[in-house]
């Protein structure tokens, strides 16, 4: 029996993970595409009149096989992949896509989605029934719906297309990556390297078949503290030209040909309708509004950011010079003497942080925080089925003890797990047929391993990860909607971030480490020297990660204002795009054309932005408990029905501020960074 075509019998109605084989997928997809067609079909035939009711709700709640099935198969497609499951995402494509554009080409069901459109003014709608109409509506229209027969074929040709391309780009990245081994069989070339690292890599090793030597990965928390230590400079170039070159070396995982189609046909595809450039048709629907206003934004902060990056290359140039070393700085040694100068400078040691961010006593914070600003509370839930022995299941309950939702967290990288880290919805909340449908969330993360007799020992910035994901997921949580098309993270891509790093605020605050972080052997907790090492190198190398992440949200934004990409050479083009903005040498971009899987495999194009467009909006929400105090419950409570419940069912910038009563400014954001004189 398929586990998808009948009501789940488990605690919550989560998915029978422990039920659901890999042959039940296709023929569910299938079941969903059915049920939904005659759903949509009794829309289209019924006599009535089209109303918000018979129409556009019904629009909303169609597809609830489809939902469940792919609540669960897109989940595994990207933190439990294989063999199998990928070559069931190719067949997929060509129907789901098809499917899609069955629905937003159907000439009759947007006749009756566009007569309540227009007639909108004499109905009696509320805030979110009009948000949502709105979206249903513009869904359709950017979906080709306007289009004569001709341009509709081929918005379906292309639509098709760009799917299956950007599953191409993500298998290849995931491929390559898994495929690199730089293994050692020399300890002397561990120069450098903490014994954790050692430990990390040896069982790495261990398990490759590499018994008694070392091993580095191309996933993070492997590459990144061989580049932070390594003494070997050879072989620090090794590895990180391995990891800014996937993608990009002429073999069989290689993605450029790949990203000049993509680039090619979301040109076509905006041209075809209306919109002048793809990131014009993108950001119609985000706050920002036109492209004129990200470069803005990105500029703005680009030339104290590059001013302040050249200044930390120069002290990095000065040591490697004080060291006796003949040569000039490159971008695989900056990650190594910013750790060293780190460590000079403030005295500060990451290896010497991380004994007092275990996972646990990261977890155990957050779970404090989210009870002290909102009175939630995380129940370990050992009865609830999981799709890796590995996830943790936990029941969220409200402060009257109500339930929430279910909350599922994956930790640590595994071959069939894509690299980053993230938050996604399995159920969505919503309100059916008068019920209240809690949600179900997962957040998946890529952190360091436990390795032999030590817990999983986080990295601050890994612990600042857990934070913002988690903010991703009470987004989903906390959501008080009716309408799935605006539940939850359904709102504007440079909206959706604000969530999230606002919590990232509570992670790094004295007075919330302070009671959190605890050495994992004594659990002393943080000693008050320490803390102000952090924060007297809070700024430190703000240039580089200030100019990285800009780098790549301009090459982002460059792509995707391109008229014409005939003909375009991937590797010229980023190289120019970087020439026209002065990066320098000693920085490449945070993502590079061939790995930038946020733009090319996700819902980023022309959106990566979005992370300094809502850091705007952060900094200057957190001013508001630090305005009163950190866990103000009256702010706390303002943030989450303003913010958090309402989802997108009501315009963004208005949303804000309900929550704030005015505008941010973006003075708070290069403070700080330290980016102002």
């Amino acid at each position: 029996m398929n586990p998808f075509l009948s009501d789940y019998d488990t605690p919550f109605g989560v998915p029978p993970f422990h039920l659901i084989e890999t042959g039940h997928f296709i023929p569910a997809f299938q079941a969903g595409i059915r049920q939904q067609e005659t759903e949509l079909d009794a829309i289209i035939r019924q006599s009535a009149a089209p109303t918000f009711e018979n129409t556009i709700a019904a629009f909303d709640a169609s597809g609830e096989i489809l939902r469940k099935v792919g609540g669960v198969f897109y989940r595994l497609r990207s933190a439990e992949t294989n063999d199998e499951i990928d070559s069931i995402a190719k067949i997929l494509v060509p129907i789901t896509s098809a499917h899609q554009s069955n629905i937003m080409l159907n000439p009759e069901l947007f006749a009756r989605v566009k007569s309540v459109y227009d007639n909108r003014d004499q109905m009696d709608l509320t805030t979110e029934q009009s948000r949502v109409l709105e979206k249903i509506y513009l869904s359709f229209v950017r979906g080709g719906a306007n289009l004569d027969e001709t341009g509709k074929e081929r918005i379906r040709e292309i639509d098709e297309k760009l799917s299956m391309l950007s599953l191409q780009f993500g298998d290849n990245l995931l491929k390559e990556t898994n495929a690199y081994e730089l293994v050692i069989e020399n300890e002397a070339e561990l120069k450098g390297l903490p014994e954790s690292v050692r430990s990390a890599a040896a069982e790495t090793a261990a398990k490759a078949g590499y018994e008694g030597r070392w091993m580095f990965t191309l996933h993070s928390p492997s590459w990144i503290p061989f580049l932070q230590y390594a003494g070997n400079r050879d072989l620090r170039e090794e590895l990180y030209r391995a990891m800014f070159m996937r993608g990009n070396n002429g073999n069989e995982y290689d993605n450029k040909e790949i990203v000049a189609e993509l680039l090619a046909l979301r040109i076509e595809r905006a041209r075809l309708l209306g919109y002048e450039t793809h990131a014009d048709y993108v950001l119609t629907e985000r706050m920002a509004g036109e492209p004129e206003k990200v470069y803005d934004l990105l500029l703005e902060i680009w030339d104290p950011a590059l001013k302040k990056a050249k200044e930390e290359a120069a002290m990095m140039q000065e040591m490697i010079s004080k060291e006796g070393g003949n040569f000039d700085l490159e971008s695989w040694d900056w990650w190594y003497y910013a750790e060293k100068i780190r460590k000079e400078k403030y005295d500060l040691d990451e290896e010497e942080l991380r004994a007092y961010f275990s996972l646990e006593a990261v977890k155990d914070g957050l779970f404090s925080v989210v009870n002290k600003l909102y009175g939630l509370t995380l129940e370990p839930r050992n009865d609830l089925p999981v799709y890796h022995e590995e996830v943790l299941a936990y029941e969220v309950k409200d402060i009257d003890g109500s339930h929430v939702g279910i909350l599922y967290m994956d930790f640590h990288p595994r071959p069939g797990k894509r690299s980053g880290a993230w938050s996604t919805s399995i159920r969505q909340q919503h309100i059916r047929e008068g019920e209240f449908v809690h949600p179900v969330q997962l957040i998946v993360m890529n952190f360091t391993r436990p390795t032999g007799d030590k817990p999983a020992l986080l990295s601050f910035d890994e612990a600042e990860t857990f934070f913002h994901e988690f903010g991703h997921a009470l987004h989903s949580l906390l959501s008080a909607c009716n309408y799935l098309t605006v539940s939850g993270t359904s709102v504007a891509r440079d909206f959706v971030e604000l969530p999230s790093q606002i919590m990232e605020n509570w992670q790094g605050h004295p007075d919330v480490m302070k009671d959190y972080a605890k050495h994992y052997q004594t659990g002393e907790p943080i000693p008050q020297e320490l803390i102000d090492k952090i924060i007297a190198s809070s700024k430190f190398n703000q240039g580089f990660v200030t100019v990285e992440y800009l780098a790549a949200s301009i090459l982002d934004m460059d792509y995707h204002t391109l008229k014409d990409a005939a003909g375009i050479d991937i590797n010229a083009f980023e190289a120019n795009s970087m020439d026209k903005i002065g990066l320098i040498d000693e920085i490449i971009p945070r993502y590079r054309s061939t790995y930038f899987q946020h733009i090319f495999s996700g819902g980023y194009s022309a959106g990566y932005y979005s992370y300094i467009w809502a850091e705007v909006l952060d900094q200057d929400a957190f001013n508001a408990f630090l305005e009163t105090s950190l866990f103000d419950r009256e702010t706390a409570t303002a943030f989450r029905e303003n913010i958090l419940e309402k989802g997108g069912s009501e315009d963004e910038m208005e949303l804000y501020l309900k929550f704030r009563g005015k505008e941010p400014t973006i003075e708070p954001l290069l403070r700080g960074r330290g980016l102002l004189e």
